[in-house]
């Protein structure tokens, strides 16, 4: 098995809705802002080169929307989903799977592209199975007026029609290992019904693929969480019990969203579970 960081995009997101609760004083130490009260983020995939499988977890924005769509975003820097895939010597038709932690527009976006007229939307994989779950995919497709924004249908329905959808077996469980896939999932529903955490072994050590979960860095502490989360006080929950257990197990912790940070860890404090270090993937698992 070999892993690589995929970069597809870096964008900014309103700090206030990004912390909730939790005063700007407080947050900008850790997530500055702009002049319009955003923050850096970013989309940052993670690409798993397993036997004859290349997967790749999350898909980033995409470029799909028009400019009053992305004009929201701030888009900024110059990575892409395909630059970073030839940057290992890859493209996007070798992908095999794409395993979509959940179906929110900065997660799913560059799975479906214009075809080459921009006459219709097509899948931008188009050798990929695309992986998400039943739960998740009702919730998507008939969306809660708080997250109908984020679900969007351009995103959603060619999946669909394109026959190349596969639901992840449950079974009611917290956890499960997908044997297809070769990595454990975590099923966190405080952001959103069903988001699927993946947990994998790599190199004599657990990978952990936060998505949203653990945004960036600085939501580590418990009360730290996002004003999109549908169901606030699980997440609370939900982080607790696994930063404790990545405290307990020295987890590496993949910063989907943190544009500064890949990689960190974290460790048990007077205060509760806190940042630890803080590493690029290569320093990790390249050294």
């Amino acid at each position: 098995m070999k892993i690589y960081p995929i970069e597809t995009g870096n964008f900014k997101l309103d700090g206030g809705a990004m912390f909730g609760v939790v005063p700007k004083a407080i947050w900008q130490r850790t997530n500055p802002s702009d002049a319009k009260n955003r923050i850096d983020m970013t989309a940052r995939s993670l690409l798993i080169e397993d036997g004859n499988r290349l997967i790749l977890i999350d898909t980033g924005l995409g470029n799909k929307q028009d400019d009053k769509f992305f004009g929201h975003y701030g888009l900024w820097g110059d990575f892409s989903l395909d630059l970073s895939l030839a940057n290992y010597g890859f493209h996007r038709d070798d992908i095999t799977d794409v395993f979509l932690t959940h179906l929110h527009f900065d997660h799913v976006g560059g799975a479906i592209q214009w075809n080459q007229d921009k006459t219709f939307l097509e899948p931008a994989f188009k050798n990929a199975v695309f992986w998400t779950n039943e739960n998740h995919w009702q919730w998507a497709t008939e969306p809660n007026p708080r997250e109908k924004a984020s679900f969007l249908t351009d995103n959603i329905q060619p999946i669909e029609e394109s026959g190349q959808l596969k639901f992840v077996n449950i079974n009611g469980k917290k956890r499960s290992k997908n044997s297809e896939l070769n990595f454990g999932i975590f099923y966190a529903d405080g952001h959103t019904e069903k988001q699927m955490i993946p947990i994998i072994q790599y190199k004599g050590k657990t990978l952990v693929f936060m998505a949203d979960l653990l945004p960036t860095v600085g939501h580590i502490p418990l009360p730290y969480v996002m004003s999109y989360d549908t169901r606030p006080l699980l997440t609370l929950s939900e982080k607790e019990l696994f930063l404790n257990e990545a405290a307990n197990n020295e987890y590496l912790l993949f910063m989907q969203h943190d544009a500064h940070h890949e990689i960190c860890t974290v460790q048990h404090t007077e205060k509760g579970v806190r940042l630890k270090e803080t590493y690029t993937f290569i320093e990790i698992f390249n050294s």
